[in-house]
C-alpha cells in the first residue's frame, strides 16, 4: 500500500484497516459533509440572526466569513501539524471542537459577538479535520483503488454545500437558527465514536521538526489574500485597503516560497510545483470552485427573493447538482483509466461552461425544469473535475506530507470558492445597480433600492403593504435588474471554466503524473 514509514505495530494496524478500508472511507466521508455543512448552513439562517441578535449586516457577513476565512487560512498549517503528531488526533480534536463549538453557541449565544468568535473557532476545528480526512482515505486504500476512493471523497465534498442548504433551510424553517448548530453535535459523536475503533493512526515517522516560520508566514498570507478577497466587494476593488491588503498577502506568499525553498524541512516543499499533476490539480479544482460557489451564492438570492420560495424551497431546488455530481466523481475513475486525467477534467469543465451559458437564457418567468438542467451540467462537470484533480494532487505527493498536500487542495478549493463569491457578487451588484429603474415619486429610496438588491425588494413589500402601488414598480424593476446581474455572473463563469478547460486540456497529464 506504500506506507514506507510504519514500524511494525503500525503495520498490523493497517492491515487491519485495509479489510475495513471501504468502512473508513465512509467515516472520513461523514466527517468531510460535517466540515462542508458548516461552511454553508448558516447563509439560511442570517435573517432568523438578524432578527433575534439584532445583528446589522457586517455582523452577518461576518458570521460567515469568520469560518471560511480561519478554516483556509490555518489548513496548510494543520495538516502539517496532522503530518507531524498523526492524522488521527488531528481528526478527533477538529470534530472535538466543532461539536463542544457547536452545542455551546446554540445554548448560549446571546450577542452577533457570540456567534461570530464561535464561527472563527469552528473553522479551526475543520481546518484539523478536512485535511486528515483525505490523508487517511490516501494511506488505507492501495494505489489500484485510489482513484475509486477519492472520487467518493471528491463526490462527499461537492454535494456538502447543497445538501448543507437543505439541512440548514430545514433547521431554521422548523426549530430556528440554533438547530443549525445543534446538528453538529449528535453526527460529531457518532463520528468520533467510529473513528476511535475503526481509524487508523498515521504520521510522518521520520519526526521532522516543524517549520514554524513557513507556518507563520503561510497563515499571513492566506489571511490577507481571503480577506481581501471577501471584502473587496464592500469597500471597492480598487481601494486602497483591497490593494493594499492584498498586496501584503502577495509579500507574503514570496516570502514564503523563498522560505521554503531554502529551510532544510519545508512545511511545503516547492518542488511539488513542478509536478504537471500536482499544479494542474490545484487549477482545475480553485477555478471550477470559482464558478460553483459564485453560482450557488447568486441562486439562493435569485429562488428566494426573485420566485419567492421559502429557504428550505430554495435549497430543494439545488437537489439535481448533487445528483449530477456523486455518481460523476465516484465513476471518475473509470472514465480516466479509459480516456486520461486531462480529457475527463476537460470534459467536465467544458459541461459547467454549457451549464453556465444555458443559464444566460434564462429569464424571470423561465420554468424551473431549464434552470435544473444547469444545476445539473454543473453537478456532473464538478464530479468530473474534483476526483481526478485530486487524485493527481495526492498522487504527486509523498505519503509523509499527505497533510500538508491535502490541505493544500482544500485551501486552493478555499481560495477559488472565495474569489467566485467575490467577483460573482460585483458582477451582480455592478449591473443591478446599472439597470435598476427607479419609479418616479421614489427617489427618496433610490440610493438604498439601488445598493441593496433585498433592499429594494423589502422597500416595495413595505410599500405595497402600505397600499402604494408604486411598490410593485419598483420589485418589477429591481427583478429585472437582478436578473441582468445574475446572466452577468453567469457568463463570467462560463468564460473562467472554458479558460480552465483547454489550460487542463493541453497541460495536465493524460494518464501519468
Amino acid at each position: 500500500m506504500g506506507l514506507h514509514t510504519m514500524n511494525s505495530k503500525e503495520e498490523n494496524s493497517f492491515d487491519e484497516a485495509y479489510e475495513r478500508r471501504w468502512i473508513i472511507l465512509a467515516v472520513m466521508s461523514l466527517s468531510l459533509i460535517i466540515v462542508v455543512l458548516n461552511n454553508v448552513t448558516l447563509n439560511v439562517a442570517l435573517p432568523e440572526l438578524s432578527k433575534d441578535l439584532k445583528a446589522d449586516n457586517t455582523d452577518l457577513q461576518w458570521m460567515v466569513d469568520a469560518y471560511a476565512l480561519v478554516f483556509g487560512a490555518t489548513l496548510l498549517v494543520m495538516g502539517a501539524l496532522g503530518d507531524r503528531f498523526g492524522r488521527k488526533p488531528a481528526l478527533q480534536l477538529g470534530l472535538t471542537i466543532v461539536a463542544i463549538v457547536s452545542g455551546s453557541t446554540a445554548m448560549y449565544a446571546t450577542t452577533s459577538e457570540h456567534v461570530i468568535m464561535a464561527r472563527a473557532l469552528m473553522g479551526l476545528g475543520a481546518a484539523l479535520v478536512m485535511p486528515a480526512t483525505l490523508s487517511v482515505v490516501v494511506v488505507v486504500f492501495p494505489v489500484e483503488e485510489r482513484g475509486k476512493a477519492v472520487g467518493i471523497w471528491a463526490a462527499m465534498a461537492g454535494a456538502g454545500a447543497p445538501i448543507g442548504l437543505l439541512v440548514g433551510g430545514w433547521s431554521v424553517e422548523n426549530y430556528g437558527w440554533e438547530m443549525v448548530f445543534w446538528l453538529n453535535v449528535p453526527v460529531i459523536i457518532v463520528t468520533l465514536i467510529l473513528g476511535l475503533f475503526l481509524v487508523p493512526n498515521s504520521k510522518d515517522e521520520q519526526q521532522r521538526p516543524i517549520d514554524l516560520v513557513g507556518s507563520l508566514l503561510s497563515m499571513a498570507a492566506l489571511i490577507s489574500i481571503l480577506y481581501a478577497i471577501i471584502e473587496a466587494p464592500n469597500v471597492g476593488w480598487t481601494s486602497l485597503e483591497t490593494l493594499g491588503i492584498g498586496a501584503l498577502g502577495l509579500l507574503f506568499v514570496f516570502v514564503f516560497i523563498q522560505w521554503e525553498r531554502k529551510t532544510e524541512y519545508p512545511m511545503l516543499p516547492m518542488n511539488l510545483f513542478s509536478k504537471m499533476g500536482f499544479t494542474m490539480g490545484l487549477i482545475a479544482i480553485s477555478l471550477a470552485f470559482f464558478v460553483m460557489f459564485s453560482f450557488m451564492f447568486t441562486q439562493m438570492l435569485h429562488f428566494q427573493l426573485v420566485r419567492g420560495h421559502t429557504a428550505l424551497e430554495a435549497a430543494i431546488r439545488f437537489i439535481p447538482l448533487p445528483l449530477g455530481l456523486m455518481p460523476a466523481a465516484a465513476n471518475s475513475d473509470k472514465l480516466v483509466a479509459k480516456f486520461g486525467n486531462n480529457n475527463v477534467v476537460a470534459t467536465g469543465l467544458t459541461l459547467v461552461c454549457a451549464g453556465m451559458l444555458l443559464f444566460t437564457t434564462v429569464e424571470v418567468n423561465t420554468e424551473y425544469w431549464r434552470i435544473a438542467i444547469t444545476f445539473f451540467l454543473l453537478g456532473v462537470g464538478m464530479g468530473l473535475t474534483m476526483a481526478p484533480s485530486t487524485t493527481l494532487i495526492m498522487e504527486s505527493i509523498p505519503e509523509n506530507k499527505a497533510g500538508v498536500g491535502s490541505a493544500t487542495n482544500d485551501a486552493s478549493r478555499e481560495i477559488g470558492g472565495a474569489l467566485g463569491i467575490a467577483i460573482g457578487g460585483s458582477v451582480l451588484n455592478e449591473v443591478y445597480q446599472n439597470n435598476l429603474v427607479i419609479p418616479e415619486g421614489l427617489e427618496n429610496y433610490s440610493e438604498m433600492a439601488t445598493q441593496s438588491f433585498p433592499a429594494a425588494m423589502r422597500i416595495g413589500g413595505d410599500l405595497l403593504s402600505e397600499g402604494n402601488m408604486i411598490g410593485a414598480e419598483l420589485i418589477e424593476s429591481a427583478r429585472l435588474a437582478f436578473m441582468e446581474g445574475m446572466v452577468a455572473s453567469a457568463m463570467v463563469s462560463a468564460v473562467v471554466a472554458l479558460f480552465n478547460a483547454i489550460i487542463i486540456k493541453k497541460y495536465m497529464p493524460g494518464k501519468k503524473i
